[in-house]
């Protein structure tokens, strides 16, 4: 057994395991020199914690459109981000209005339904003309014209919304009800906002989670995932799940993108770059393909963002180490990879299908 694993080890893989037992070490190293030094208090912890969970609810609920478009088409949709940005942008003009005459103060839970829903739907239909006109011409084509169509629809659809909406930051409303904080235990407390965020996103993954797996929609979706020429075989419409699967991660973006807009308060033509890039590493992360995977990743994600700088760097000396997060995530990323290519969760049938 010993020969054959050595056999199999190539010096690339040892270079790989060297850097991340290195990469591995000082993050051991970081840890345990902050928390000796007592820099933060347990409420601390908790906050990093919190906003960690509402970021990564906001990650996985992108990720989750870009692991199903995967799962089905073998694809990385890179346009997905703008999907994520169009919906919250369009709605931001509806919530300015509800503003300025009064009636998002009078009628919060309301007004905060007809955004969702204007979002979701902006966001939707962006996902499904994308489907029909950019990707579906192109589905017997060799796998890098989609990928560069998918790069080509991105920058189409920013410079667009630049020139409908503007380039510059627009401050989304405040809530009222969405300001302040709850009080939970011991003293702790949690912004009300990303009490909705993480509840909302929570709402939002069970909710696709359950129509993937309990509804025929979902398991003809799956049949189609597994192999779509036999799911044709068997009478299943394979255009109309493809197209319902952009749909499902339109609405998962729309959703999110007006949960990250109430969380940071703005909203641009640029703003799905980065949730994006970062969605997609916690797709990585989780097992691209695999729907839980990206769930988790994307918390997964969030959590370390918001924990890693201070827990790992503080204790180093480092001056800013939040100026190092997106660092430190990509870092965790090669850590992953490199002990589990498949990502936490992976899928089983990555090898053969990829």
């Amino acid at each position: 057994m010993l020969k054959g694993w050595r056999e199999r080890l190539t010096p690339t893989d040892v270079v790989m395991w060297v850097i991340g037992g290195g990469l591995l070490l000082m993050i051991i190293i970081g840890s345990t020199a902050t928390l000796a030094a007592g820099i933060y208090a347990g409420r601390h912890w908790f906050d990093f914690v919190i906003f960690g969970l509402a970021q990564g609810s906001i990650y996985a609920l992108i990720a989750m459109g870009y692991t199903m478009v995967y799962g089905v088409l073998r694809m990385i949709n890179f346009a997905h981000s703008e999907v994520f940005m169009s919906g919250p942008y369009t709605a931001y003009y509806v919530a300015a209005a509800f503003h300025r005459s009064g009636f998002l103060d009078s009628h919060p839970i309301l007004c905060l339904i007809v955004i969702f829903m204007v979002a979701m739907a902006v966001s939707t239909l962006i996902a499904f003309l994308l489907e029909r006109i950019a990707y579906r011409p192109l589905r017997g084509a060799p796998r890098l014209i989609p990928l560069i169509t998918a790069i080509g629809a991105s920058f189409f659809l920013q410079y667009t919304f630049r020139g409908l909406y503007g380039p510059g930051f627009q401050a989304y409303p405040a809530v009222g009800i969405l300001e302040g904080q709850w009080p939970l235990f011991w003293g702790l407390r949690i912004l009300k906002f990303q009490a909705l965020v993480i509840v909302a996103a929570a709402v939002l993954m069970l909710a696709l989670f359950t129509f993937i797996q309990r509804t025929k929609v979902g398991k003809a979706i799956r049949a189609v995932s597994e192999d779509k020429e036999a799911a044709y075989l068997m009478g299943i419409d394979v255009d109309k799940m493809i197209s319902t699967t952009f749909i499902i991660g339109g609405m998962s973006a729309g959703a999110a993108g007006v949960l990250y807009a109430i969380m940071f308060k703005q909203v641009h033509f640029f703003m799905g770059f980065i949730p994006g890039i970062k969605a997609f590493t916690a797709a990585v992360l989780g097992g691209i393909g695999n729907i839980p995977g990206a769930m988790l990743g994307g918390i997964f994600l969030g959590l370390i963002e918001s924990v890693g700088p201070s827990l790992f760097l503080d204790g180093l000396g480092i001056i800013a180490p939040y100026q190092l997060k997106d660092a430190i995530a990509f870092t965790m990323l090669v850590l992953v990879l490199i002990f589990r290519p498949t990502g936490i969760l992976g899928e089983r049938l990555a090898v053969k299908k990829a």
